[in-house]
């Protein structure tokens, strides 16, 4: 079961229609359930996904210097992907990762499904919950 929150869900379909008829993806990242204000239904060490990084954020810095700083170090643990040609599987032309979202046309949340690296589809379950805001 790969779990993620609705904001995320929506904020991902937003994009992938803006893109249209071009691809979106974005490297995705967790917060643990035991991190959110609200109680979670979910074992405390339970990943849902509730941040994207922006393929573009650092796309001037990068054409500068050469280096990514819209993703950390670490990586992500999971890749959104939209398909506006509605084929809703994972592509070998997709960036792959662990955990695939991958989303066609309308951009409804019907319209995503979670798949692993190979192609074998999963569970998505939807949380209503806002992830623990952020302090720097």
């Amino acid at each position: 079961m790969v779990y993620v929150t609705r904001g995320l869900i929506e904020a991902l379909l937003e994009f992938a229609a803006e893109a249209e008829p071009e691809r979106f993806t974005a490297g995705l990242e967790v917060t643990l359930a035991e991190e959110f204000d609200a109680m979670l239904d979910l074992p405390p060490e339970t990943p849902v996904f509730t941040h994207f990084y922006h393929p573009d954020a650092s796309q001037s810095v990068s054409a500068v210097f050469g280096m990514d700083l819209s993703t950390p170090m670490g990586r992500t643990r999971g890749r959104f992907v939209s398909h506006p040609d509605g084929e809703l599987s994972v592509s070998l032309t997709d960036d792959l990762h662990a955990t695939m979202l991958v989303a066609i046309p309308p951009w409804r949340r019907e319209s995503v499904a979670v798949f692993d690296r190979r192609g074998r589809r999963g569970s998505l379950e939807v949380v209503d919950a806002e992830p623990p805001i952020e302090e720097l």
